[in-house]
């Protein structure tokens, strides 16, 4: 990864970014498989940086970008969803050719903040999206019946949903209940607590025709086909963080939540990033054939 040419070129060129979108090779959201595989980079812009015990893991650019393309060159996966920093420098290094690509929208909730569940728009703007030609957006809606921030976070994500269908632009919002525990915000994956995030999130804007939800496996996977009963949304599996031990059999089993959830009708695909950028035993090409295969 040749960082040196990325700076002299975002200096010397920096119109070559957008020339860069506009010339990109598109292609359909979902290809003939009919299933969608998306490698997830967006976690750094809200200060998430750890992967298991190392808290800056992904604090390192060149690596990053390096996994990313590594992942990105595998059979079956199809894009990748980033912040506009991100994505920038991988149409550069023309890593995004046939390939869908996701910008996330709301970067505002840090990780660890006193407003994390305030999460403003603080990444791509629908006319951002458009205007680049990008396929897909993503934002992350979670809600705390305890926090006014989060009425917040529900008005602008319902804005957010009727401006990416006024330009028929899919969006895929990843809800969440969530709740303080010592001072830390967790998500609940009880059935119930999903349950209800999908029926909150399915609901938001002046029309769902875009909507697409991005969604946990729950605690207990057994729950999930009734769970995914609540909404007749298009869906796709959030990868998750995997507490793998240094065998894997932590990895091969969240593998098989994926693969029992990924049956389901409403389920067209995974979006997955940590989990496979940094395996335990460091194959990141072998996570991502692992995790197409269960497509």
């Amino acid at each position: 990864m040749d960082v040196a040419e990325l700076v002299r070129t975002r200096v010397q060129h920096p119109e070559a970014i957008a020339e860069a979108a506009a010339r990109r090779r598109r292609r359909e959201l979902v290809g003939p498989s009919g299933r969608l595989m998306v490698i997830a980079a967006d976690h750094p812009a809200r200060g998430a940086l750890g992967v298991g015990k190392d808290p800056l893991a992904m604090a390192d650019r060149a690596d990053l970008l390096t996994r990313l393309c590594l992942a990105l060159s595998r059979p079956g996966v199809d894009g990748v969803l980033a912040t506009a920093d991100i994505l920038d420098d991988l149409l550069l290094l023309g890593a995004l050719e046939g390939k869908v690509v996701m910008g996330s929208m709301n970067r505002g909730g840090l990780a660890g903040a006193a407003f994390e569940l305030d999460d403003r728009f603080t990444g791509y703007r629908p006319e951002d999206l458009h205007r680049l030609g990008f396929d897909a957006g993503k934002l992350l809606l979670r809600v705390d019946y305890d926090d006014p921030g989060s009425l917040t976070t529900l008005e602008a994500t319902a804005r957010a949903v009727d401006a990416m269908a006024e330009r028929g632009l899919p969006v895929f919002v990843e809800p969440f209940l969530s709740h303080r525990q010592d001072g830390v915000l967790r998500n609940d994956l009880s059935a119930e607590a999903v349950t209800r995030s999908i029926a909150i999130a399915s609901g938001l804007g002046g029309t769902s025709a875009y909507t697409w939800l991005k969604v946990p496996v729950t605690e207990n996977p057994d729950d999930m086909a009734r769970v995914m009963e609540t909404s007749t949304l298009p869906a796709v599996l959030l990868g998750g963080d995997l507490d793998a031990d240094a065998d894997g059999k932590g990895a091969d089993a969240a593998y098989e939540k994926w693969r029992g959830a990924l049956r389901l009708p409403t389920v067209q695909g995974l979006v997955a990033g940590r989990t496979l950028l940094y395996p335990a035993d460091g194959d990141v090409a072998g996570a991502v054939d692992t995790a197409v295969s269960l497509l």
